[in-house]
């Protein structure tokens, strides 16, 4: 069984992804978010530490998805 840990976010970012996973494959914030970090993990884990290009392209792309402001 796998152990869970809670992460705290602000209540209107998640109203605001509630609202933007809507019609998506995720059934919750959880589910994004842990989508979210496991990518940029695979990430860091593939290519070392992750630079601040790559830290930036990350960002940039979920910001064009509408995930971040």
């Amino acid at each position: 069984m796998t152990d869970y840990t809670t992460v705290s976010i602000p209540k209107d970012l998640a109203d605001r992804v509630e609202m933007t996973i809507e019609g998506t494959s995720f059934s919750s914030t959880s589910d994004l978010v842990r989508f979210l970090l496991r990518s940029i993990v695979i990430q860091h884990q593939q290519h070392g530490k992750l630079t601040e290009s790559e830290f930036t392209e990350i960002t940039d792309q979920l910001r064009e998805l509408g995930y971040l402001e």
